[in-house]
């Protein structure tokens, strides 16, 4: 903890312009009251309420990105900062804008080979009575495709905001609508039954380590935005209480998801494991994870031995920039 008082000046950047902005308040002032405990000198700061250039203008040497969602974790925040100089915490700008896009995100991954569920994707961008039409007609194909039940989401949306599993036909167009409502594409996966869990990975390249695999019960397998963050209805097992041979091969797995990606610092991966054969497939890579009391990646720290503390000033050590090129051209 020493360390914490060589931060220099160090902004929290919390709350922003996404939909996620009131969870996105919860992580910041989570991580700002462990920061300031330990002796960082830490600071609450809005993107939606001051412009960054503020940041340089304080003597800000360092930022922890707690923002959630667009405009925080998709490389915007990210890309400003490389431009003011500023190191950062979490991936850089291209990691956080690929793994922020679901789509993209399984592009990279069934190109590595890695399991993700099987997908359909809509293009929502037309929002014109024609073009609604067109998207709710090639909607109905997507049954036959993928079989029911399956979801719908929102690619590049967290917090399973409209997210929505559809279990008939005639429930389809509701949940496409709703998906379209956030993005201008509708991603449709087929669902996987079986169990939720999720895996936090700390660090970079071939020192990054995942942490213990937290297995999540929610109920009626509802885990949604409001049982995520403001019920205490749903069960989280960390240890996961899965066999030693399957919980490794999930960590195996989330590294080798975190690493195609080009994620640094910190970041955690959700997937299903397949009730039939246990087979795992990965879902999503936060690139910013949730820092609330219902949090899973203090959760998983925590099984490791790592306090909250603790874990917001390792993931603040670590803040980096891309461009890590000096004037001169040469790498420092």
């Amino acid at each position: 903890m020493s360390a914490a008082h060589d931060m220099g000046r160090v902004a929290v950047l919390m709350g922003g312009a996404s939909a996620e902005r009131e969870i996105s308040l919860l992580s910041g002032q989570g991580v700002l009251e462990a920061l300031r405990s330990v002796g960082v000198d830490a600071h609450a700061f809005d993107p939606a309420q001051r412009g960054l250039h503020e940041l340089r203008q304080e003597g800000v040497a360092r930022c922890f990105i707690a923002l959630h969602g667009r405009f925080g974790e998709d490389g915007t925040v990210q890309g400003a900062l490389e431009l003011l100089g500023i190191p950062y915490t979490g991936s850089g700008v291209m990691a956080s804008a690929v793994a922020m896009d679901k789509v993209m995100t399984k592009r990279l991954w069934l190109a590595q080979g890695l399991p993700t569920p099987q997908s359909v994707v809509l293009d929502a961008s037309d929002s014109s009575p024609s073009g609604t039409a067109r998207l709710l007609l090639a909607a109905t194909a997507v049954p036959a495709q993928l079989g029911l039940p399956l979801i719908v989401k929102p690619p590049r949306e967290g917090s399973s905001l409209g997210v929505t599993k559809v279990s008939t036909a005639g429930a389809l167009e509701a949940a496409v609508t709703l998906s379209a409502r956030y993005d201008d594409q509708v991603l449709c996966e087929a669902f996987i039954t079986g169990e939720e869990v999720t895996c936090a990975v700390l660090g970079e390249g071939a020192g990054a380590q995942a942490l213990p695999v937290v297995r999540i019960q929610a109920p009626d397998g509802a885990y949604d935005y409001q049982n995520k963050y403001f019920t205490d209805t749903v069960s989280y097992h960390c240890p996961s209480g899965l066999p030693e041979p399957q919980e490794a091969e999930i960590r195996w797995l989330v590294l080798a998801a975190y690493r195609a990606l080009g994620c640094r610092g910190w970041g955690r991966a959700d997937l299903m494991l397949r009730a039939s054969d246990r087979k795992p497939f990965l879902l999503e890579m936060n690139t910013s994870p949730g820092m609330t009391s219902h949090s899973l990646v203090p959760m998983a720290a925590r099984a490791a031995g790592i306090g909250y503390a603790d874990l917001c000033v390792r993931i603040l050590a670590a803040a980096s920039l891309d461009n890590r090129v000096s004037t001169t051209g040469q790498r420092p």
